[in-house]
């Protein structure tokens, strides 16, 4: 015989309990975030405390000095803005268009399985790997020398499988319904793609986009390995721009300069053994933060406008 239903008093019980368990559950994440959110405040807020001394604008239009008082991160976040622009150039149209390839065209079979295998397991391989790959690939084997070109396609390998995994989920999550409807009008695949595919899951792409560049924008050791300058008092000679003896640079002669990063930078000064470095590195620190989650507000915005401006 079927067992009698529960009266009612039981019901409101398991009900109860069950609001208990989430509201319980609820109250235990609040507690985890509010204490991560507090670190990472305490820890921005600290370098922003200690290195507020030296926050002004001379610290942004000074090189580099071995007088702490004089030090600057001018060819640092120039350095850094070049090497992200070609990071950026290089990975994102090669990681976004293959993305799409493997969702849309490439037909599933075991050669298939065995890209994507490894596209997803590149995405955890340490970054020093990539930084040997581009030494022995870019500097010795293509002769491209220490340069912007080799630390931001080191970069761009780098942060190449996520911008392709990020892409195939974006792509992936297009209802099917749409895809239909356009080619039952007689849209070619490609055209679905250009017009409903990739605008529809360009929110998804730009989040991905933006992790990998954030992910690229702090990492030390491949910079290292390919050769970046802890210590340099130049700039990258601006394109058309004079360089004596009636000589004038190349539009793109600034992709071969040497040239060092925020990290690299920062790395620098808290190797000092005088405590007046460590306030530039703090500030160096913060500045690099504030890069970071400017790079994070700048696509928040960007989804949200692409969002609101779908529709389905």
């Amino acid at each position: 015989m079927p067992s009698p239903l529960p009266d009612a008093g039981r019901v409101r019980a398991l009900i109860a309990r069950g609001k208990l368990k989430d509201t319980l559950f609820q109250a235990v994440g609040i507690v985890f975030l509010a204490v991560g959110l507090l670190v990472i405040f305490l820890l921005v807020g600290d370098m922003a405390i200690r290195g507020a001394a030296r926050l002004n604008p001379d610290f942004f239009t000074h090189f580099a000095s071995r007088r702490a008082a004089q030090a600057g991160i001018l060819s640092a976040w120039v350095g850094t803005l070049l090497v992200m622009l070609v990071t950026a150039l290089a990975a994102v149209p090669l990681g976004v268009a293959a993305g799409v390839y493997l969702e849309e065209y490439a037909r599933r079979n075991w050669m298939t399985e065995i890209i994507e295998i490894n596209i997803s397991n590149l995405a955890a391989v340490p970054s020093i790997i990539y930084g040997l790959l581009s030494l022995g690939v870019f500097v010795y084997a293509l002769g491209l020398g220490q340069s912007i070109l080799t630390a931001g396609l080191t970069l761009a390998l780098l942060i190449l499988p996520i911008v392709i995994v990020s892409t195939r989920e974006a792509v992936r999550a297009i209802p099917e319904s749409i895809r239909e409807a356009s080619m039952a009008v007689g849209a070619t695949r490609w055209q679905t793609c250009r017009h409903h595919i990739i605008p529809y899951a360009m929110p998804g792409v730009l989040t991905g986009v933006i992790i990998g560049l954030a992910r690229a924008i702090g990492e030390t050791a491949p910079i290292i390995t390919v050769g970046a300058l802890t210590f340099i008092a130049f700039l990258p000679p601006m394109p058309f721009a004079e360089i004596g003896a009636g000589d004038r640079a190349g539009l793109f002669d600034w992709l071969m300069s040497p040239f060092t990063v925020m990290p690299i930078q920062v790395f620098n000064w808290t190797s000092r053994p005088d405590p007046a470095f460590e306030v530039n590195a703090a500030a160096a620190g913060f500045v690099l933060m504030v890069m970071v989650l400017s790079m994070n507000g700048v696509a928040i915005w960007l989804r949200y406008k692409m969002r609101k401006n779908i529709k389905w």
